[in-house]
């Protein structure tokens, strides 16, 4: 992926006269434990920060470089979480899209255009387009995707201190191995999410928790509550 595609919605936009380009994403959508970040971005135009690319294919030390340039940089930005009690209580959609929409409106500057990263949002009050791994083609998008992942993973970094039985400092709330064997053996802790599917353990036969019948949930692979619109 190279930076001339990471720029190339901003490029199209600025050239029908969008001069205020904001790009939404979210980080933790799959992860077991630890809050929903959503971030928005609103870069100048043409601006060029070298090595702006989505954040999962950067290194930790890539991230946080990044992230200050980007914040340095930014006309505006804005950062929401969404705590665990929250997205068990409302559903991960539901907070999902909530979040999105909040950081837009955080803002300090309106948008004029809004790029989400694959999510339609209905009744959306600015123009906007929701695009497929936007993060691959908006440098916006993948400023809001790197903002938010470095906030995240500090946030882990500090739950970490408190609850370092579970690994939260490389594993980030994810279904490590670790991460299962930890929640077998300790139960969740108050940050984890208690809707997810094996949190609160698998019945086995004598009803005991079996943590070989968790899958390993990722960002693309995390269950959605059903009846959530």
């Amino acid at each position: 992926m190279t930076s001339e595609a990471v720029g190339l919605m901003e490029r199209r936009l600025t050239e029908a006269g969008f001069m205020r380009v904001a790009g939404v994403d979210e980080v933790g959508r799959g992860a077991l434990a630890g809050p929903l970040v959503a971030a928005a971005v609103i870069l100048p135009p043409g601006a060029e920060i070298p090595g702006l690319k989505d954040s999962k294919l950067c290194t930790r030390l890539q991230r946080e470089r990044l992230a200050g340039q980007i914040l340095d940089l930014a006309l505006a930005y804005s950062i929401v979480r969404v705590q665990p009690s929250r997205i068990d209580r409302a559903g991960l959609q539901r907070c999902n899209l909530q979040a999105l929409r909040r950081a837009l409106k955080n803002l300090s500057l309106t948008p004029d255009y809004v790029l989400i990263d694959a999510f339609r949002m209905k009744r959306l009050q600015w123009p906007g387009l929701a695009v497929k791994k936007a993060d691959a083609v908006s440098k916006n998008v993948a400023a809001a995707s790197i903002v938010a992942k470095v906030h995240r993973d500090r946030s882990m970094r500090r739950y970490h201190r408190r609850h370092p039985e579970y690994g939260f400092s490389t594993n980030v709330g994810y279904g490590t191995s670790e991460h299962w064997a930890a929640l077998k053996r300790f139960g969740p802790s108050p940050i984890h999410r208690l809707s997810f599917y094996g949190v609160t353990g698998f019945p086995d036969e004598d009803g005991s928790f079996d943590p070989s019948k968790a899958r390993h949930f990722g960002e693309e692979t995390c269950p959605v509550p059903e009846g959530v619109p």
